[in-house]
C-alpha cells in the first residue's frame, strides 16, 4: 500500500506557527516515529497506543483507516488488515508542538487487542509490592484471538 496522492505537511522552522498556526507539522522524533493514541469516537475509552512513522500517516490521512509502524516487525501495519478489526478515523488531534497524536475512531469489531481484549489497556495497576502487582481492568475478553489469528 504505498500513497496514490501528494500528502505534504507544513514546516517546522517557526516554532510559533508550529504551536498556534493551523498548519499540520508533524514532529517525528529521531526514529521517524511519533506516538499515536487511538481513542473510541464514542466512549473516549482508550483503546490502543501505538507508533506512526510519515508513510503510515500519510496513508491513514488517505485511506481514512488506521495505518501504523509496527517497531517489532520494522514495517507498516494496517490496523485490521489480518482479524478485519479495523479503525475507521474520524478525527486526528494533535497536541501544542505537534509531537504526539490522538486518532478518534470507529472501531470494528469486538476488540483492538490482538490478546482479545476490546481495549489494550485492560489491565491496571493495583497495589505496590515486590514486583508490583496488576489486576484486571476489564474481566472478559471480547473474542478469541486463536480463532481470528489462528
Amino acid at each position: 500500500m504505498s500513497t496514490s496522492t501528494e500528502i505534504t505537511f507544513g514546516s517546522r522552522a517557526d516554532r510559533s506557527a508550529v504551536e498556534q498556526g493551523l498548519s499540520f507539522a508533524p514532529k517525528f522524533d529521531s526514529d521517524g516515529l511519533i506516538v499515536a493514541v487511538a481513542q473510541d469516537e464514542s466512549t473516549n475509552e482508550i483503546l490502543m497506543v501505538a507508533y506512526m512513522n510519515e508513510e503510515s500517516l500519510k496513508q491513514t490521512l488517505e485511506i481514512g483507516e488506521a495505518v501504523y509502524y509496527s517497531r517489532s516487525r520494522k514495517e507498516l501495519w494496517h490496523k485490521g488488515a489480518t482479524s478485519g478489526h479495523t479503525q475507521v478515523v474520524k478525527k486526528i488531534l494533535t497536541d501544542c508542538d505537534q509531537d504526539a497524536l490522538v486518532l478518534k475512531v470507529h472501531q470494528h469489531g469486538p476488540g483492538c487487542c490482538h490478546t482479545g481484549y476490546r481495549s489494550c489497556f485492560f489491565r491496571k495497576v493495583e497495589k505496590l509490592g515486590d514486583p508490583v502487582e496488576l489486576s484486571a481492568e476489564i474481566a472478559d475478553r471480547a473474542y478469541d484471538p486463536g480463532k481470528v489469528y489462528g
